[in-house]
């Protein structure tokens, strides 16, 4: 590494500093004074003995080429998170940054590109967040791969979505939508509250999965519907929804019932289907029955994914731990079962009785007691205390409740150790020990 001095047709002096990558390649930087050109020299030596050097060329690659590699590579998502991802980056992110170099993405531009889409796009808060943590999660890659030093996602809280409050219905609403609803579906409504079926879990049910005599059902795939219509099976959304769920006894006869009316024969027919037959689709349910049956029944605001958050709600409401919830609703993580663990009024009274019902429970303080010396009439008595504040005495016979030792007031239970001399004592417990 050295600094070479050029002299400009200008008349301007300037220096060159010629290093090698580690494969061998050459690169160069100039400047304008020979004190930046050694100080430059002294972070790329810095940089290499601590393993952060990246190459100054690879982050001149623009943003729009960077993602479309990048999600090309991720082929373990799903193709709803495909599409979703692809939405972000088409109408979020591009427009404003995917001109950009990686190494002109700094701190302040990603900031305001985030102030933006509020201020200026109308952008909703949830999406807006969304859209911070892919360039996040794009741009760590790039760190990953040594094309940038460092993420310039830096934004505090700008990632985090803050939902709103979904609703919780009553079990006796519950069991209004199931009446109402057409009964080709009530089955499903009561899938949905009382097992904490998804969606696509439900519609995804074949014959197979459900065993009425052990009174369980299994998930192992959900129907997806695609932005095109595309209807695709799959696994469930994450490796914990693959569950056996444990079916209340009292929708046991509803499933059998439908199994019956509406499920064809063989094990690997849905068990949920359109009126001619054909898979669900989530679109075409809520508009045609989801949405006229809430409001049949004079319920604003609900969606169907709302009866999983119901029923697991009401399983919280039951004293089921984490762990627990976690596994009944097929979820990897406790964060999501801690949200359903609710205190509802009537638990919350719940558990203020029991607290209450504890402290009848607990036997009254022992009353204090002395020792009154003199002689053959040395007794304990009982202190207690009076309202006024007076304080009484009260001789109680017997020993002390709190003497340890034998009947006859020795402090040992051992009639072999009982009134003998210390040293006697000590002897004796030396022989026994031997």
């Amino acid at each position: 590494m050295s600094v070479h001095r050029r002299q400009l047709r200008s008349g301007r002096t300037s220096y060159v500093v010629y290093l090698r990558k580690p494969d061998g390649r050459q690169y160069k930087r100039t400047f304008r004074i020979r004190k930046e050109a050694e100080d430059w020299i002294a972070q790329e030596r810095t940089a290499r003995l601590k393993g952060t050097w990246v190459d100054p060329h690879a982050g001149k690659v623009r943003l729009d080429q960077f993602s479309k590699q990048w999600l090309a590579q991720r082929v373990i998502l799903r193709p709803r998170t495909i599409e979703l991802y692809q939405y972000l980056l088409r109408l979020h992110v591009m427009p404003e940054l995917g001109h950009v170099a990686l190494d002109k993405l700094t701190p302040m531009k990603i900031r305001a590109w985030h102030a933006q889409l509020a201020t200026e796009h109308g952008v909703s808060a949830s999406t807006a967040a969304k859209a911070y943590r892919l360039l996040r999660s794009i741009l760590s890659t790039a760190v990953d791969d040594e094309v940038l030093a460092r993420n310039p996602c830096v934004l505090r809280g700008a990632g985090i979505e803050h939902h709103a409050e979904r609703p919780v219905i009553t079990i006796a609403q519950v069991a209004t939508i199931a009446d109402a609803v057409d009964p080709r579906y009530r089955a499903m409504v009561l899938l949905a509250t009382w097992a904490g079926l998804r969606f696509g879990e439900a519609a995804g049910l074949k014959r197979l999965d459900i065993d009425l005599s052990a009174a369980t059902v299994r998930v192992d795939r959900q129907l997806v519907e695609l932005q095109g219509g595309h209807l695709i099976e799959g696994p469930p959304k994450t490796a914990a929804g693959r569950r056996l769920i444990a079916l209340p006894p009292h929708i046991v006869p509803e499933l059998e019932s439908h199994l019956a009316s509406f499920v064809g024969v063989e094990p690997s027919s849905h068990v949920f289907t359109s009126p001619d037959g054909a898979p669900l689709r989530r679109s075409n349910f809520n508009r045609r029955v989801w949405q006229p049956t809430c409001a049949d029944v004079g319920i604003s605001g609900l969606r169907f994914h709302d009866l999983r958050h119901t029923g697991n709600t009401i399983a919280a409401s039951t004293g089921a731990s984490t762990k627990e919830l976690m596994a009944r609703m097929g979820h990897a993580s406790p964060r999501a079962a801690l949200i359903y663990q609710h205190a509802t009024i009537e638990r919350d009274r719940a558990l203020a009785d029991a607290l209450s019902r504890l402290a009848d429970a607990t036997p009254a303080k022992r009353p204090a007691l002395r020792l009154v010396r003199g002689g053959p009439d040395e007794r304990y008595h009982s202190v207690t205390t009076s309202p006024e504040g007076g304080r009484h005495d009260t001789p109680v016979e017997g020993e002390s409740p709190d003497q340890t030792g034998g009947d006859d007031g020795t402090r040992t239970h051992d009639p072999l150790l009982a009134n003998k001399p210390t040293q006697d004592v000590c002897e004796h417990l030396r022989t026994r020990a031997a």
